[in-house]
Order: structure tokens, then C-alpha cells, then sequence
């Protein structure tokens, strides 16, 4: 396949029972994404959301990169939406339904260490790197990525990051936080798989409720009525039953969302 046939490539979805994947297929440039990128992962992440079925959200990519972030070529066109875009569409991400997952097998540049940081989970290999060079290159950052950054490394490390545009290995990523896991190269995948199985055994209510709640107390979002809401709902639900049964019988629980 060409270089040119390769950029063509969009961001792709696929469904297998209550795991979903989103793909960065574009390798020949770093994952980067363009506008029409982006209007496709932000349909793809509405299907996610509207497909009850789905518990979690994998977000790949192909090649030695992860995703590089926003094709900032962009935004010398006239018809280009702003880098407020790109940070729209991490905001989508970060409130998604399901819980997400990173598997970042190589280099995680700019706009794309956003896109990981939106996830609840960041596993990562010894070939994983990352820097933000936004202030380098002249690009104030937009207000969700600064608030990410803020929130999952704190002050200090996303002041490091983005003041000096210091690219850090994966050993540095993990010890500030901006992966949950490091793992050898050869076992990513199957270590990913094995987190995504762990997830899609819990219950449903519990899972979903507490993922998205946490991430609104991060954001200085606390709402205790619709977190009671939730928590009455869990306790009123077959599968809290279930769950108990389970456990007292010593077997897999087998939950149903209801």
C-alpha cells in the first residue's frame, strides 16, 4: 500500500459483543488526524455510546506511532476548523459511555497524548515515548487537554511538559502517571486483552456509573443526587443478587446490566 492510499485511511470501528475498537490506520504519517478524521471518530464514538451492549472502548493504531495529534497543516486552510475542534473530540472521548482503554505500542506526540489521557486506562510498552511540543510550535493548547493534563499528572509535571517540550520514555510515563501499565512489547496485546476481560465481567451499573462519575469529581464535578441515583438503582438490581450468589457459590458472576 502506497503512502498515499495510507493517509486515506480513516479511523476505523469494529464491534465484537461489548468490546468496541477504534483503529489509527495511518502509519505512513504518524496517525495524525485531520478534520474529516475527526468528524468520523466523533460517529464513531456516538455509535459507541448509543450501542448499550458495549462495556469497553479500545483505542489502537498501527505502525511506530500512536497518533501524533491534530494535523495542524490545517490550519492554514481557510475551511479548516480550529485546534478547538480537535479538543471537542477528546472531550467526546474522555465522556464516553464505556470504559477506554489505550493500547499505545509506540511514539505519542502533541494533540495525541491527549486522546490517551482522555482514556481510563493507558497501557503502554518500553517502545511507548511522548512530548508536547504545542508551545514550541507557536499553539496555545486548548482548555479540556490543559484541564487532562492537569487532573491525571498534576501541576507541576503538566507544567514541565508542555513549558519545555521534554520528551520523556516510557519508564518516565509510568512514574508520573501518564501510563496505568507498563508491559514488554510482545505481551501488549494480550496484557490489554486481559484488562478488557477483567472489565467486561463486572456489573454493568456499577461499572459504567462509578467510570464516569470519577471522571466528573476530577473535573470538579460532584453530583451527589445522580451519584445516589445510582447507587439506590445497584441495590435494587438483579445483578447485585446475582453477584452475591456468585460469590457464595464461589463461580463467575453472570450479570445482565439489569
Amino acid at each position: 500500500m502506497s503512502a498515499t492510499e495510507t493517509e486515506q485511511i480513516a479511523p476505523q470501528l469494529t464491534i465484537d459483543g461489548p468490546v468496541a475498537t477504534i483503529s489509527l490506520s495511518r502509519p505512513a504519517v504518524a496517525n495524525r488526524l485531520t478534520p474529516a478524521d475527526l468528524d468520523t471518530l466523533n460517529a464513531h464514538i456516538k455509535a459507541v455510546n448509543d450501542n448499550q451492549d458495549i462495556l469497553v472502548l479500545q483505542l489502537k493504531a498501527h505502525g511506530k506511532y500512536f497518533c501524533s495529534g491534530y494535523d495542524i497543516g490545517s490550519l492554514g486552510q481557510n475551511s479548516a476548523p480550529s485546534s478547538l475542534y480537535f479538543g471537542q473530540t477528546v472531550d467526546h472521548l474522555e465522556q464516553a459511555r464505556p470504559v477506554t482503554v489505550a493500547v499505545i505500542q509506540g511514539g505519542v506526540y502533541g494533540g495525541g497524548t491527549d486522546l490517551a489521557l482522555a482514556c481510563d486506562f493507558r497501557i503502554g510498552s518500553e517502545q511507548t515515548n511522548m512530548f508536547m511540543p504545542a508551545t514550541r510550535l507557536g499553539l496555545h493548547f486548548y482548555p479540556g487537554g490543559l484541564r487532562r493534563y492537569v487532573t491525571r499528572l498534576g501541576l507541576n509535571q503538566a507544567k514541565r511538559l508542555f513549558l519545555t517540550a521534554q520528551k520523556i520514555d516510557a519508564s518516565e510515563m509510568l512514574r508520573i502517571g501518564f501510563l496505568t501499565d507498563l508491559v514488554p512489547a510482545p505481551e501488549l496485546d494480550t496484557n490489554a486483552q486481559a484488562l478488557i476481560e477483567t472489565l467486561v465481567q463486572m456489573a454493568p451499573i456499577p461499572l459504567l456509573g462509578v467510570k464516569s462519575h470519577l471522571n466528573r469529581i476530577a473535573s470538579g464535578e460532584l453530583d451527589i443526587q445522580a451519584i445516589e441515583t445510582l447507587v439506590m438503582q445497584s441495590e435494587r438490581s438483579r445483578d447485585l443478587l446475582e453477584g452475591a450468589l456468585a460469590f457464595k457459590e464461589k463461580r463467575p458472576p453472570k450479570f445482565s446490566g439489569q
